[in-house]
Parts: C-alpha cells; sequence; structure tokens
C-alpha cells in the first residue's frame, strides 16, 4: 500500500501551475518587456528561498469519471521567501491568466497573504499587475447577479499598515482595487515603461468622462511621478527590486523589533571641511542639500523617497554609525525650500512612517515657513502645515533637530516638538524669527516708510539696525538655541545621539498610538 499515485498527481498538477497561461501567453508578456510572476519572485528573493502556498489552487475541468481534463492555475501567488537572509510574505499577480483580473484568481489566495503577513508578523510585498478587483462585466452575466462591493481583506490591509512594512511594486495596467493595493503601502515603486496606474483604465475614462487618452497619457510615469500616488519610479523591474531590498534593510520585520543596525566602517568622528562653506553667506542663495547629506551620514546609506512630490521637502533613510534613522531636510531650488500642501503631506506621512517602526529623525532645518500666495491659500495650506506639525509632535521617536539655517513662523517653529527637551544644535548660519527681517521690516515700519521723504534710506538703516541683532550669538546669549556648533562637528554629534535614541527604543517598542494611514 503507497501513496504514489496521488504524489505523482500531486507534481503534475504542480508542473502545470509552473506553466502559468502557457506558453504562448507567457512569451507574449515577455515581447512587451515583463517578467512573468514566477521570473519577478526568482529575482526579488534570494536563491531558492520561495515557498509557494497553494500552488494547486485553480480552476478545474473533470471528465465523467472524475479524471482531470483541463486545469487553469489561479492568477495570484502566495508564499514566503528570504530578502537578504530575513523572511518576508510575498504575493503576485499572474498576468498571463485573465490579465490578473480578480475573475482568474482565487480570492482566498490575495487574503491569504494578507493574512500570513498579518499573523506572522512579516513583511509583505505585493507584485501588482492586473486589476486586483471584480474583473469584467461579464463575470456578472455567468452569476446571474450583482453583488454590493466589498474591498478583499482590506482590514488586513489597513492593519498590516500599522504592524508590518508593506512593499507595493506597480508592474503593469493596475487599475481600481490593483490601484488601491499599490498605494495601501509603506513604500510604492512604479516601472518605466511598462507600468501604468489608474482608478479606471482608458477605456472605462472614455466612456464616462468623454477623455480619450492612452494607458501612458492617463496613469503613467510622467503623471505619477509628481502626483503623489505613488513614492518612487524605477528605470526597470530589477531596479525595482534592488529598491525594495534597499527600503527594507532600514526597517524591523514588525514593530515588534528595532531596526536592524548594521557594522559601519564609517568612522562617526568623521569631520568634513566642506560643512564650514557649504551654506553661502548670502542669504538668498540656494545650496544642494543632496551633496550635504553625505557628510553627515554614513556613506552610500541613504535612500531617498518621494523626490518629485513636495519637493521642496526631502525625505529618505540614511544610517549613522550604523543604525537607521529617517531624515527630513528642506531643498532650496524647490519653492525655496518652503512649505507647500504637498510638501506637509509628504512629511506627515514620513513622520509617521518612521514613528510607526521606530526611526530616530534627524531633521535637518532651512525653513522659510508655508508658501504664501494665492495658489497656495486654495490649496489649504495651513491647514495641511497643522497636520504635518501635529504628525512631528505626536510622534514619540527621538529627535534631533539641526538648524544649518532658516526657521521662520509657524512651519518652522513647527519642525520640532518646541515643548519637549527640544534637543537641537544650530550653525553659525542660523538665522530665525516670526519673519524675515527684509520682509519684516516693510510691514512693521509700513506708515513711516511712507511717510518718509527717503523710504529707500530709511529702509537701509533699519535693515542695518536689525543685521546687528539677527545674530545667532545673540539668541544664544539669551538660551534662545542651546548650542551653536561647528558645522563640521555635525556628524560625530549626530552619532553620539543617535546611540543615546536607541537605548530608549525598547520601551517604544510595539504599534504606535495612532496607526499609519497610506
Amino acid at each position: 500500500m503507497t501513496w504514489e499515485p496521488e504524489i505523482k498527481e500531486l507534481h503534475r498538477r504542480e508542473a502545470i501551475a509552473q506553466q502559468m497561461g502557457g506558453e504562448e501567453r507567457v512569451n507574449k508578456h515577455n515581447a512587451q518587456g515583463k517578467l512573468t510572476v514566477r521570473e519577478r519572485i526568482a529575482c526579488l528573493l534570494d536563491e531558492d528561498t520561495f515557498h509557494e502556498t497553494g500552488a494547486l489552487a485553480g480552476k478545474a475541468k473533470y471528465d465523467e469519471n472524475g479524471k482531470l481534463i483541463d486545469f487553469t492555475p489561479a492568477n495570484f501567488l502566495v508564499g514566503t521567501g528570504r530578502i537578504n537572509g530575513r523572511k518576508v510574505v510575498l504575493g503576485g499577480d499572474d498576468f498571463t491568466i485573465r490579465g490578473g483580473a480578480a475573475d482568474g484568481a482565487i480570492m482566498g489566495k490575495q487574503i491569504y497573504s494578507e493574512k500570513m503577513a498579518h499573523d506572522l508578523q512579516l513583511p509583505l510585498i505585493r507584485l501588482v499587475d492586473g486589476t486586483g478587483g471584480g474583473g469584467s462585466v461579464k463575470f456578472l452575466d455567468t452569476e446571474g447577479h450583482t453583488y454590493v462591493p466589498v474591498n478583499p481583506a482590506w482590514n488586513l490591509v489597513v492593519s498590516n499598515m500599522e504592524r508590518v512594512p508593506v512593499v507595493a511594486l506597480c508592474l503593469g495596467s493596475v487599475a481600481g482595487l490593483g490601484a488601491a493595493r499599490v498605494v495601501a503601502s509603506h513604500f510604492s515603486v512604479m516601472v518605466e515603461e511598462i507600468a501604468q496606474l489608474f482608478v479606471a483604465g482608458p477605456p472605462v475614462v472614455k466612456y464616462g468622462m468623454g477623455q480619450n487618452l492612452t494607458k501612458e497619457e492617463l496613469g503613467g510615469v510622467q503623471v505619477h511621478r509628481s502626483s503623489g500616488a505613488i513614492d518612487n519610479i524605477a528605470s526597470s523591474e530589477e531596479d525595482a527590486f534592488e529598491q525594495t531590498r534597499r527600503f527594507l534593510s532600514y526597517l524591523p520585520s514588525n514593530v515588534w523589533q528595532l531596526p536592524p543596525v548594521q557594522t559601519c566602517t564609517d568612522h562617526a568622528n568623521r569631520r568634513e571641511e566642506r560643512l564650514i562653506s557649504v551654506i553661502p553667506r548670502n542669504r538668498r542663495s540656494p545650496y544642494k542639500i543632496r551633496e550635504i547629506l553625505p557628510l553627515i551620514f554614513d556613506q552610500d546609506s541613504i535612500f531617498e523617497m518621494g523626490r518629485y512630490y513636495g519637493g521642496g521637502t526631502l525625505t529618505c533613510f540614511a544610517r549613522l554609525d550604523g543604525h537607521p534613522v529617517g531624515v527630513l531636510a528642506s531643498d532650496p531650488y524647490v519653492s525655496g525650500g518652503g512649505l507647500t500642501a504637498e510638501s506637509c503631506e509628504k512629511i506627515e506621512r514620513f513622520v509617521d512612517l518612521c514613528q510607526t517602526f521606530h526611526l530616530p529623525i534627524v531633521n535637518l532645518v532651512d525653513q522659510p515657513g508655508m508658501v504664501i500666495g494665492l495658489p497656495n491659500e486654495l490649496k489649504g495650506t495651513i491647514r495641511k502645515g497643522a497636520r504635518a506639525i501635529a504628525a512631528i509632535y505626536q510622534a514619540k521617536v527621538p529627535m534631533i533637530e539641526i538648524i544649518m539655517r532658516r526657521v521662520f513662523g509657524v512651519g518652522g517653529a513647527g519642525m520640532t516638538n518646541g515643548h519637549g527637551l527640544n534637543l537641537r544644535y544650530a550653525w553659525p548660519s542660523g538665522d530665525w524669527g516670526s519673519l524675515p527681517v527684509e520682509g519684516g521690516v516693510q510691514v512693521a515700519y509700513r506708515r513711516e516708510l511712507e511717510e518718509s521723504d527717503n523710504p529707500q534710506e530709511l529702509l537701509k538703516e533699519l535693515l542695518e539696525r536689525m543685521e546687528s541683532v539677527r545674530s545667532p550669538f545673540r539668541t544664544a546669549e539669551a538660551f534662545g538655541v542651546e548650542e551653536i556648533i561647528d558645522p563640521r562637528d555635525t556628524r560625530p554629534i549626530v552619532c553620539e545621539w543617535v546611540k543615546d535614541a536607541y537605548a530608549l527604543l525598547p520601551q517604544m517598542l510595539g504599534p504606535s498610538s495612532h496607526g499609519m494611514r497610506p
């Protein structure tokens, strides 16, 4: 007595599943410059670490004797594997079967991937290449009734945002619930040329809105590079996989663990001479913030997210003496580095991400305040700014502020919790107040300037007088700023701080008091 016949049948069905939609559809898929879902999994994960769950799920047909005569695998793969040795859960759409639509799937598999990540407390990676929703209207015809929509496993999708790192890769034309699965993540990547993302695709938009657009015009990279729907753009699928690996390397596997500390060969006491001159003496002159970051943080450790959305604010991960940290900084080349509605949303989401996974935050401040003018009022910038400030105040992770230049107005004041310990250091280039002196004098002395016989000369005198008292050393005399430092000492100071910060993190482990949203 043996079960060998059943084992042979098991392997036969597994072999059919490996064929996905069949040779013709696989070749067509590859001809479009896209990897199949199984090729993607093999490329992303450590070699030979993928353990598939539910390979036998699919649509089967039997003859009158109960013998299998046809089998179409489900078009969603789920399993576990390892990335840089760390275990993850992975779920991926198979576009070679029904274009990845849900009516070609066994929906329980997609739900199971979310449940595995949730209950096993493992990072989740979604390889999205289809609608992922209800599929075509033809499905209703075959069922004979319609239905009230329910987003499958959305309770788990929301809960996973509070528990484990979630990465979503947009790897094809992704619409509806598939698009929602992409953006309901901590980090999303879209691949150039092969990927588009939209609420509804071109045919639906043409019929419903009268807009005749191609997939690229409606939801291609040129749309979402700066829309805020996607975090990063990748030049290829391999680039997207590498960005995934880098993103996860800064985060713990779940909120009950500490971020992973790496061995560091970059000396913690490195002092960079360039820092003494990177801030121009002319306050109106910009500088390149991305050239400054490597002078402070560990070499080759900077990973930026969302560069083209809210570009006046830079958000990235980096390391200090091997310790992962979140970084906020202004880019003076975009809106002077001021807070726009978009950059406020960016700050709020990034700070919540760091709070969720217990990453200390380094805030490199050169903040002129919220951007003014009618276009920004129409966007409700002040409310979004208040939300960004609230996120900073609600964050419990250790935060350090390095004032590089400007701190003005509500926006500048909100870059750190001024009612806490407020651990901060200022460079000699620091310049702060309720308003920049140049504009503030015009407002404060408006009447005197209007009544003056020589307003330009009076303005010059006022500015010279103000200039003598705007020195950061005057503020330090009143203990209005705790320390003014040599910029070259910044790395040694923050590397010492990060050790103290990580010593505090164990008491903060677990879910945050306010769960993160997409």
